[in-house]
């Protein structure tokens, strides 16, 4: 009862916050919804705003676990704000800090995605998609798109995964042995999940059968 309890009063003043600062931005109010943000971070989450900007998805992640228990609903606020604080950096023309702010909500919200996490304040399956559509016109950093490799495979997109990976692989930003293992993954799937996710198996064989030989 007491987590259930936590868990409304955490997505209510989440909703409420958010709502705060999309009202801020509608009333042309930037700099102060980046306050709020601010303020947020710093005394929502037990680090401070500039930690929380500075660390990586992957050390944020580890912070934010307790006894091995992720807090995911914590994740999904900070990832939230970090979507906002692009939005809002992106009105007041700062692209880079847009940037910046969207990758990491983007692969905080891949990492949440991958962990299974119970949607208490975002659904990341969504977030995922409007983020990756906001930074369409963008080069993914090399860590995004490794982690967007693993995540189109535990999503079944096995196309898409080798996309990314054909990428990785012509910045040189992927070993070929790496490339490979992930091909032999793909074939311990089924026909049917693979013909499904855009690879059939003859695809995946080919595809490792080229990479071998080159």
């Amino acid at each position: 009862m007491f987590q259930r309890d936590y868990f409304m009063r955490m997505v209510e003043q989440m909703t409420e916050a958010i709502g705060q600062i999309m009202n801020l931005r509608r009333e042309r109010k930037q700099e102060e919804a980046l306050l709020v943000i601010d303020d947020l971070l710093d005394k929502r989450f037990r680090l401070s705003s500039k930690l929380i900007r500075s660390l990586s998805d992957e050390d944020l992640m580890k912070v934010m676990t307790t006894n091995g228990v992720l807090e995911t609903d914590h994740m999904q606020a900070i990832a939230l704000l970090m979507k906002q604080e692009a939005l809002i950096s992106g009105e007041l023309g700062r692209e880079d800090e847009s940037f910046s702010a969207n990758v990491k909500a983007l692969q905080l919200f891949v990492r949440l995605s991958l962990a299974g996490a119970e949607p208490t304040i975002a659904e990341p399956r969504e977030q995922i998609a409007e983020l990756l559509e906001e930074l369409r016109p963008y080069e993914l950093p090399v860590p995004t798109k490794r982690l967007l490799i693993e995540w189109h495979i535990a999503e079944g997109r096995y196309d898409r995964a080798e996309n990314v990976m054909h990428e990785l692989l012509e910045d040189n930003a992927l070993w070929t042995e790496e490339a490979a293992a992930i091909y032999r993954r793909m074939l311990l799937e089924s026909d049917e999940r693979l013909l499904a996710g855009g690879l059939p198996r003859d695809e995946v064989e080919q595809g490792l059968s080229a990479l071998m030989q080159h």
